[in-house]
């Protein structure tokens, strides 16, 4: 058991794995981003359409409207990897939703 001293794992090669964990944590953050502000829009929309059929005031579904815009650039922005802007818009467009929710 005399191996060498200087026998641990190449620089190189734990350098590059370590990139690829980055690489797979990057990837994971833009579809959660994308995915979240979809579906965040979609409900957003949805809601705009009940709050329109009913007899709510127009602040109402425009509120909702809008804040399922904000949340369908998050998705876009997501999806093109600037994932803290997406997380910020996504956080303003819930708050543009739920604001129009207590106006109802």
């Amino acid at each position: 058991m005399s191996g060498r001293t200087d026998s641990d794992t190449d620089p190189e090669i734990a350098e590059a794995a370590e990139q690829d964990e980055h690489a797979e944590d990057a990837r994971r953050a833009r579809w959660i981003a994308a995915g979240t502000g979809g579906l965040l829009s979609l409900a957003g929309l949805a809601a705009a359409l009940l709050r329109l059929t009913e007899s709510a005031p127009a602040l109402v579904p425009a509120a909702y409207a809008l804040g399922a815009a904000v949340c369908a650039l998050a998705a876009v922005l997501g999806s093109k990897g600037r994932t803290r802007r997406a997380l910020w818009l996504l956080i303003a467009g819930s708050m543009v939703m739920a604001l129009g929710d207590q106006f109802d």
